[in-house]
């Protein structure tokens, strides 16, 4: 059963779909939630985010040709608003935040990895729809949630068995893909109405296969990463006669027992 999400003001949109399976819900809920702005804010002004800040993530790296392709259609159409385009190479789906390089032992990260490597869940796909946004940025809507927030809610139980408080819980974790970061303060309307030119665009399906941890930096006004580690999902083979299909892992362990050795 998926987990309760709960409304809050630090995440867009504030307040969750009715049904995180279901696609409909979750195109309407981010697309009601976009609409309702009046103003746009600068993705940029984050303090914090000096030249040498490092910080640990969990991401999702989607890499496909269609979706190079789409991406790339659907921010030539915005280049008239100057928004910030996210490169080929940048497209990210975020899933949590480990903690501040300052904040977090090698180790720890290390001991993170191998717990997640152990208890991956079964590989899935998504679908990434054209399109929406938010305060900041213009993006994709995903569906359905279920997976991610399974993901989510493994990579959480194994931060907090590394004494590693996450930034935010699954119950405030709003799924998406982005493609452009708005840079300025501006009214909303604009990007709202060419955003909404590109929403009869096809639904675009991604294959999640893997999750990696990296090392988050900004250069300039795009992020970039170091890749640290790969936590391989669990391949989704057909059952043969008297196997079951191979099914999600189990859940990290929660208590002080020592997590077994394994791959990164």
């Amino acid at each position: 059963m998926p987990p309760v999400l709960r409304p809050t003001d630090r995440s867009f949109p504030a307040t969750a779909p009715t049904d995180p399976a279901a696609p409909r819900a979750i195109l309407d809920n981010d697309w009601s939630a976009f609409t309702a702005l009046t103003r746009m804010t600068d993705h940029w002004d984050r303090p914090g985010w000096t030249p040498s800040h490092r910080a640990y993530y969990w991401m999702l790296l989607p890499r496909t040709p269609d979706l190079t392709a789409l991406t790339r259609r659907c921010q030539q159409h915005l280049v008239p608003l100057r928004l910030d385009p996210i490169p080929d190479d940048g497209l990210h789906i975020t899933l949590s935040k480990i903690g501040n390089r300052t904040d977090v032992t090698p180790e720890q990260v290390a001991g993170l990895a191998r717990t997640v490597a152990e208890h991956v869940p079964r590989a899935f796909t998504l679908s990434a729809h054209p399109l929406t946004g938010s305060r900041g940025a213009v993006r994709y809507s995903l569906t359905p949630w279920t997976p991610l927030l399974h993901l989510h809610t493994l990579l959480d139980a194994a931060a907090r068995h590394h004494g590693l408080p996450t930034a935010r819980p699954t119950a405030h974790f709003r799924p998406h893909l982005g493609i452009a970061y708005n840079n300025r303060e501006r009214d909303a309307r604009p990007v709202i109405d060419a955003v909404a030119e590109l929403r009869t665009l096809p639904a675009l399906p991604l294959s999640i296969g893997r999750a990696e941890l990296v090392e988050l930096r900004r250069e300039g006004r795009t992020y970039r990463w170091n890749l640290l580690h790969t936590a391989h999902l669990v391949p989704c083979t057909p059952a043969q006669p008297g196997r079951p299909a191979a099914g999600p892992g189990s859940r990290p362990p929660s208590g002080p027992e020592r997590a077994r050795s394994g791959g990164g």
